[in-house]
C-alpha cells in the first residue's frame, strides 16, 4: 500500500484534531520539505477533505503544477469548523506547504483569526457582500487564485464570482468546489432544472458559448443583446469534474473563422 493510500485511510478511519505549537509549526516544515510538490499527501497530512471525502487533489494539481514555485496571492472563500474559533484552516496551511511563495488569505464567516500565521491572513465576513469583498481586495491585491469552498448556497457562489473574477488577476484561476449542491433545494439548487442560471452548475454551464463568442454569427451581426460579455472576452477555458469547476482567466481574443469560412466556403 502507497503512502498517500495508507495516509488516506488513516484519515477517513480517525478524528485528528487540530495540533498544537510546536507540533504544527514541525508537521509544516515536514510536510513543505518532504512532500511540497505532492498535493494528496499535503492534503492528507494537513487534514484537509480535499482527498478523503473528495478527490480533488489531482486536480488541482493538474491545474496548480506549473504555478508551485510563483509568486502569488491566493484567496480562499471557506476555512472550515464552523463557529469554533481554532477549528479549520487546514486547507490554508496545505496551500502555504504547496505554494512555498505565496501570500494566503482566507474568508470566512467567522472569526478565524486563530489561524492568522506566516504568509496567512484570514478575513471575517460574508462572502456574497460586494463591500466586504471590496475590503479584502484592497488589503490582498488582485487574487491569482480564488477557490470558493464557502457555503456552497447557489447564489452566495455566483455573487462571489461576479464580483471577484473581474478584480483577479489577468491570468487568474477561479475554483468552485462542492458544486453538488447546485441539485440541492436547500441550497438554493433545482434539480428539475438543473441548466437554470440561478444555480452554480447552469450558471457556470451558461458561460461555455462564451468560449467561442468570436465564432457566433449574432456577434458578427452586432446584435445588442449578443454582443460579448466582459466574461465571454475574459474566460479561456472552463472545467467541469465531479463536483469541481475551474475556470481559466485570460484574454479571449484569438480572431473568429466565421468570416473567413463565408469568404472562402
Amino acid at each position: 500500500m502507497s503512502l498517500t493510500s495508507a495516509l488516506r485511510r488513516f484519515r477517513q478511519r480517525t478524528q485528528v484534531g487540530p495540533l498544537r505549537e510546536p507540533f504544527a509549526t514541525l508537521r509544516d516544515l515536514t510536510a513543505r520539505t518532504l512532500f511540497g510538490r505532492n498535493l494528496e499527501l499535503l492534503s492528507l497530512i494537513h487534514g484537509t477533505d480535499k482527498d478523503t471525502l473528495h478527490r480533488y487533489a489531482e486536480h488541482y494539481t493538474r491545474h496548480f503544477a506549473a504555478l508551485r514555485r510563483r509568486r502569488l496571492t491566493l484567496l480562499e472563500i471557506g476555512i472550515g469548523g464552523y463557529d469554533h474559533t481554532r477549528l479549520g484552516g487546514e486547507s490554508l496551511r496545505m496551500w502555504r506547504s504547496y505554494f512555498p511563495r505565496a501570500q494566503v488569505y482566507g474568508i470566512d464567516i467567522h472569526d478565524k483569526s486563530y489561524h492568522d500565521g506566516r504568509r496567512i491572513k484570514t478575513f471575517r465576513g460574508d462572502q456574497s457582500d460586494p463591500e466586504f469583498l471590496a475590503r479584502v481586495l484592497a488589503e490582498t491585491g488582485p487574487p491569482d487564485i480564488v477557490i470558493d469552498d464557502g457555503s456552497h448556497v447557489s447564489r452566495d457562489v455566483i455573487a462571489s464570482f461576479d464580483y471577484l473574477f473581474p478584480r483577479m488577476a489577468d491570468t487568474g484561476i477561479y475554483v468552485i468546489e462542492d458544486t453538488q449542491t447546485s441539485y440541492w433545494p436547500d441550497w438554493g439548487g433545482d434539480d428539475d432544472h438543473p441548466d437554470s442560471v440561478g444555480t452554480t452548475m447552469g450558471y457556470f454551464k451558461s458561460l461555455v458559448h462564451g468560449l467561442n463568442h468570436e465564432e457566433r454569427p449574432s456577434n458578427q451581426h452586432m446584435r445588442p443583446t449578443q454582443l460579448p460579455t466582459h466574461r465571454d472576452r475574459n474566460i479561456r477555458g472552463i472545467s467541469f469534474y465531479h463536483n469541481l469547476v475551474f475556470i481559466q482567466k485570460g484574454l479571449n481574443w484569438e480572431g473568429g473563422r466565421y468570416r473567413a469560412a463565408l469568404e472562402h466556403p
